[in-house]
């Protein structure tokens, strides 16, 4: 979906368009004109998605226009793509939630390459890896993981990914799910109904909360002042209130300014 300035939605792109199946992580980069989709079958979460294609996928498609660029599957099996950053250098790098692994896209690419991989990132048993990833002010990259939330920094240098590095948080965070960068900080959303923000020293981390209270948040996007949250309420698609009434879905705008 698209919205504009003035709260129209509209399609976009359509339903099994380029190949894709049920969409997870979404980025609009804006310098290289492109829209970055993660897309995954997830029948085995009850969700059937239209189409009938199999594993897990980075799709690109033209920002303007939403024409098909691109199809990108990712090599493991056990896959599920879930969110994208883009690199100056126009690569773009991809978590990977059921493998240790961040594929990377260089720019011209034709396939995906495991950039970072580490046990470390590995998901928890019953639990849920790799999910948010930005690239900060430092120019290293950081993602979470969603079960047990965490937060890691990947050093880069000359493009190759470097030392894996836990940080410590000043608070418990809860469900680390989307995250953004946000001029030396980031954004970071925690699927326990927290925008917060993030501030990296050294290998800690200060986390502040900027709004509480939301319906299972899942991503967002800063436009000026405004931090756009989409409240993705995925206990009604794949958890214990599936088959219940949700409510509208929407993004509820957060000042960033407080």
């Amino acid at each position: 979906m698209k919205a504009s300035p003035g709260g129209k939605t509209e399609q976009f792109i359509q339903p099994g368009a380029n190949g894709s199946r049920s969409t997870l992580g979404v980025l609009a980069d804006e310098k290289g004109g492109l829209l970055y989709v993660c897309s995954n079958d997830i029948t085995g979460f009850g969700v059937p998605g239209p189409g009938d294609t199999k594993g897990a996928w980075l799709k690109v498609f033209d920002l303007a226009s939403g024409a098909p660029k691109g199809s990108f599957g990712l090599p493991d099996p056990k896959s599920l793509c879930n969110d994208i950053v883009v690199g100056s250098d126009g690569s773009a790098y991809v978590s990977d939630s059921f493998t240790p692994n961040v594929y990377r896209l260089k720019p011209g690419g034709t396939a995906l390459e495991a950039w970072a991989t580490d046990p470390v990132l590995a998901p928890a048993k019953d639990g849920v890896g790799l999910d948010g990833i930005a690239i900060g002010a430092d120019g290293n990259l950081y993602v979470t993981t969603f079960i047990p939330a965490k937060l890691f920094k990947i050093a880069i240098k000359d493009g190759k990914a470097g030392a894996i590095t836990e940080l410590k948080t000043s608070r418990a965070i809860d469900h680390a799910d989307a995250m953004r960068a946000f001029g030396d900080s980031f954004l970071l959303i925690e699927g326990a109904g927290r925008l917060t923000k993030v501030t990296v020293k050294g290998d800690e981390a200060q986390v502040d909360t900027i709004a509480d209270g939301l319906s299972e948040p899942v991503s967002v996007t800063q436009v000026g002042n405004i931090g756009w949250v989409a409240e993705g309420k995925l206990s009604y698609i794949i958890g214990d209130n599936k088959g219940k009434d949700p409510g509208p879905f929407t993004l509820k705008p957060v000042s960033l300014t407080k």
